[in-house]
Order: structure tokens, then sequence, then C-alpha cells
């Protein structure tokens, strides 16, 4: 049933029906192999976990990812289409590898592109429908970066990696060191409460970085990151600041006093956009491009563009379809899993069985 091959100095041992193994991507979370899957006739992405269960805070965010990639069923995140293990038992369980769609290239590579506004939009649209499917499930996803927002050649993106997604309002997920640092909203760097537009902010960033071709906010640590976003944006405003910690307060203003941030015709030039700017339609989709993202990256959450307006602004509203944006909510999802405190090997085989979460799990 399973063969083992190494690819890439990785032991892989996969179901025999996928072959062809090359692999495509690697990170924190474990190595991806394209390869062929035989019984359907299509090319698919093969995860393989690193150490899924090598403590408690790791079998945990295995398990919730699980659980969110299985309920997601919306054109634009990814889709789960197997899970298996090659262990034969749960006291052996260590390996777990899981099979989505393939697709061409993450944004990252997209983002070395010259984009013109048609796909730029588009892009931009897509994001934001994914975004608002899983907000109405009550589901941030709080780690959006290129990385994790995947691509075909048709345009069509797809977001993935769930780990650190968490449910509104729930206090496990209100800690400021998750989001990957460059995408972080002021209120995550400052260790404020957040609520679903904390995701509308790295929409901003990624589309920002979209244009400029290189990351607006890349700060070394947290600290350099506000330093980061203050001297482009400007010091917010005392309504903001009055919900800072005296300390906090006093150490923004003493580093950068009441700083005017810079105007996003000087942050985003036309020079930065596609197709120059002789032409009036590309003018005004330039524009369009400018106050939607003025309308993201704004440090206050409370006057920040939330997912639904952002779909509704010019730059993006040509693509409205309600088929996409106006989807029934997936599956809720039992945020008790948030607050649960199980070992390693209650994770491990919580469910399996009666959530037939391992599609080809063999005991």
């Amino acid at each position: 049933m399973f063969r083992t091959e190494i690819v890439s100095d990785t032991t892989f041992t996969v179901l025999k029906r996928y072959e062809d193994l090359k692999v495509i991507g690697a990170g924190s979370q474990g190595i991806v192999c394209a390869a062929d899957d035989t019984k359907t006739g299509n090319r698919v992405a093969i995860k393989k976990l690193s150490r899924p269960f090598q403590n408690v805070t790791h079998a945990k965010r295995t398990f919730r990812e699980l659980v969110l990639m299985l309920i997601m069923k919306h054109k634009n995140t990814i889709r789960l289409l197997n899970l298996f293990t090659p262990n034969r038992s749960l006291e052996e369980f260590s390996e777990l590898y899981l099979v989505m769609e393939l697709m061409d290239a993450n944004l990252c590579q997209v983002i070395n592109l010259e984009l013109d506004h048609d796909r730029m939009s588009y892009l931009i649209y897509q994001l934001l429908c994914g975004l608002k499917y899983l907000h109405s499930a009550g589901i941030l996803h709080r780690d959006l970066k290129p990385s994790n927002i995947v691509v075909k050649s048709d345009c069509t993106l797809k977001i993935l990696d769930f780990g650190l997604a968490r449910i509104t309002g729930n206090e496990f997920m209100m800690t400021p060191y998750v989001v990957t640092r460059y995408y972080r909203a002021p209120e995550v760097v400052l260790g404020l409460g957040y609520q679903e537009n904390v995701d509308v902010w790295s929409v901003g960033c990624i589309m920002g970085e979209m244009i400029r071709g290189t990351v607006l906010f890349p700060g070394d640590d947290h600290l350099d990151q506000w330093n980061k976003i203050i001297q482009q944006l400007g010091t917010p405003p005392d309504d903001f600041l009055d919900k800072l910690g005296h300390s906090t307060r006093n150490y923004i203003l003493s580093q950068h006093g009441n700083r005017a941030g810079l105007p996003f015709k000087v942050l985003f030039p036309d020079s930065l956009f596609p197709n120059g700017s002789e032409d009036d339609d590309d003018d005004n989709y330039t524009n369009q491009a400018r106050d939607l993202l003025s309308k993201m990256l704004i440090m206050d959450a409370s006057k920040r563009t939330s997912v639904v307006d952002a779909l509704q602004h010019p730059y993006v509203r040509q693509w409205y379809d309600a088929s996409e944006c106006e989807v029934p909510p997936p599956t809720r999802y039992d945020h008790t899993i948030d607050d649960a405190k199980y070992p390693v090997e209650k994770w491990k085989g919580k469910d399996l069985h009666q959530e037939k979460l391992f599609l080809d799990f063999c005991p």
C-alpha cells in the first residue's frame, strides 16, 4: 500500500497511488512535493508535516488545521483531497501527509512579475473573497503572507495554512506573537485585542508589496516593526494613542513626536503602477488602487475598512460575483478545541474514527 523514497534528502513514505514526487517547497511546517495521483490522473501537492506531534503545541495546531481544512469549501481556500499516515498504530503515529490541490506558484513569485491592473485587482478580489468566507464562520486567518497564498497561471488564487487561525472574540487568540512580523497589524504589534479586519491590514501589506516589489514594513523586531509603520504612515491620532498603556504611548511620542505620515501618492507613486499613467483609464485604476490601500492600511482598526466594504470598493467591485462572495458559511468550527488542554497522545488519537479525519489511516 505504501512505498518509500528519498526526495531532496527527506524520506517520503506515501501511498503507492502517488508517483513522480518532486519537491516544490519547504518551510517550517514541512516539505511539499508535487506528485501524480494515478487514481485520479491529476497532479497534486503532498505536504509532509514536520514533526507534527513533537509537543502539545504542535499536536494541537496540527489537529486544528486539519479540522479547519476539512470544513473549508470555497474556491479561494485550498482544498484537502486526502490525508494519510504510513504508521500502523497510534503508538507509532508520528508521520502525517496532507494531499491538496496543486497550484502553479505562491504569491512571492507573482510579486516579482509586472501585473496589470486587471490581474492585480482580481488577485486582491479573490483574497478578500476567501477572507469573507473565513470570517463568515467567525474564523480569523491571522497569518496571511505571500508564501501562504497560492495561484495558478489563470490567476486563480487560494489561501492556505490555517494552523494559526482563531475564532473571533476568543481569548486564546489574543497574543502578539503569532503573525509573521512584516504583515502584523498595529493592534497585534502593540498587544491589543483584534477582530476580523486584522486580516485586512495584511491584505494591504500584500497589495502594497505587489505594487512596490518589496516588503512595506520589514521590521527586525516588534519595536522596529512599529517604527517602520510610523515612518511611513505617521504617528497615530490621539484617540488611538489613548487606547494604549501609558508607557507605550510615551515611548511612541518620545521616539516620533507628532510625525506626519507621507501621502499615499508619495508612498505609491504613479511610476510603480502598471501601464504607466498616460491613459485616462490607467490613471483612474491607479487612483482607485491607492485609495483602497489607504483604507486598508489605517492604523486604528476601528477606522480601517472591513472585508465586506473592501469588496465593494471600485478597484475590485468589477469582479464581484454573488456566487463567490455570498457563499454560505462553512460548518461552524468547534471553538472548544482552542481551550482544550490534552496531552500529545490524546491529540494524536482525538476523534480519528468518529470524525473520519484520516481518509487513509491504517490502525
